[in-house]
């Protein structure tokens, strides 16, 4: 029995200071210096939907880093995926981020970081996450 899982969710970052392209480009190459799928393809550039550093006139308010892919069996490696998300997480600015994990197995999860301050900053460390669990199905 192949059990797939699906983990999607996104990045939001705040556009609005006046150093949104410093902090368009840190992201950026936070996501870049991620590992390519060939070499860790859990958590890998290939997964993520990386932004223009340009000038983003086209956003309103909210830069949006969106992130997806499908696996077989992630749960098998989902502490060292979160450990690496949380890497990643520490490497970049934003104001919030959530991560979803759709498991045949063990039903949907979602998880979510805030920023306790108006955004997180590069270094300052991870503060704590929330996690929800659903289960779709009983259990038999």
């Amino acid at each position: 029995m192949e059990q797939e899982s699906i983990v999607y969710g996104c990045i939001k970052d705040a556009i609005t200071y006046q150093d949104d392209i410093v902090r368009r480009r840190i992201n950026r190459q936070a996501m870049l210096s991620l590992p390519n799928a060939e070499e860790w393809p859990y958590l890998c550039q290939e997964m993520f939907s990386i932004p223009r550093v340009e000038n983003a006139t086209e956003l309103y308010q909210t830069e949006v880093m969106h992130f997806g892919a499908s696996y077989k069996a992630i749960e098998y490696e989902w502490s060292q995926w979160m450990e690496n998300f949380e890497i990643l997480l520490n490497r970049m600015y934003w104001v919030s981020a959530v991560v979803h994990l759709e498991t045949e197995l063990t039903g949907t999860h979602t998880f979510t970081w805030e920023s306790h301050a108006d955004c997180h900053q590069p270094g300052a460390g991870i503060q704590k996450i929330n996690c929800q669990w659903m289960q779709e199905k009983p259990f038999l």
